[in-house]
């Protein structure tokens, strides 16, 4: 029998007309879509009226939920491996899928698609010809701090992930090593209250401090040379 395949799909980050058409005939076509929340992959399916089994996927079943799938992928039945939103393996376990299925012979096919990291970058204004994608800031402060000295030495832009509630505690920590220089933060990328600031650490922390913090942030802290002093924030907003 010949195996299926493994779709590495992209899915919208927030405004569902991002989808790709080859991400939408794909998910229509395979027998199965593995995914982190299977609810919120349904109500993804659902809106594009695809209607094809799905199972989870994520980091606390990893470990027990890859042979099914393997499984499946072995008996020929192809399977599409999507995120919550962006783009599979980028800060969850969707690598470790990848990988088995390699190590197994199954053919991977990349599905390309949205990704916050590109998306923030794109619009940030600042060089990206080199950059160096850090996940998520390491939660205990000290951590955080000795983290970012590490990434102050690269020469090249940096782009990290924050949760709403750690958002202020890292903006300080930034300030703390970066400086009173220009930084980026994309908040709600391609949603309704999309929302992208420019300004030092100091007054972003300010600015995002008077209200109630919400949304995944994407931060883009430009390559030292190229940073400039900045007063703002300036904001772009739709």
């Amino acid at each position: 029998m010949t195996p299926g395949t493994l779709y590495v799909v992209a899915t919208p980050i927030g405004n569902l007309e991002d989808i790709t058409l080859r991400a939408l005939r794909v998910l229509k076509e395979v027998g199965l879509v593995a995914c982190e929340d299977t609810r919120r992959t349904r109500t993804l399916l659902t809106h594009f009226g695809i209607h094809v089994p799905v199972t989870s996927y994520f980091e606390h079943n990893k470990l027990s939920k890859g042979p099914a799938i393997l499984k499946a992928l072995h008996e020929g039945k192809s399977v599409a491996l999507v995120t919550d939103a962006g783009t599979p393996g980028i800060s969850d376990p969707g690598f470790l899928l990848v990988r088995e299925a390699r190590e197994a012979g199954i053919a991977v096919v990349p599905v390309p698609g949205p990704s916050a990291v590109i998306a923030a970058l794109s619009a940030a204004g600042i060089p990206a010809d080199r950059f160096v994608f850090d996940g998520f800031l390491p939660v205990k402060p000290g951590k955080r701090i000795h983290r970012l000295e590490a990434l102050r030495d690269l020469e090249m832009t940096i782009v990290c992930y924050e949760s709403p509630h750690r958002a202020l505690a890292s903006l300080e920590a930034i300030g703390q090593v970066f400086g009173e220089a220009e930084i980026i933060v994309a908040r709600e990328l391609t949603k309704q209250f999309e929302e992208i600031v420019r300004g030092t650490p100091a007054a972003l922390h300010e600015h995002f401090a008077a209200a109630a913090v919400r949304g995944e942030f994407t931060l883009v802290i430009p390559y030292a040379k190229t940073l400039q002093p900045a007063g703002g924030p300036e904001s772009a907003t739709r």
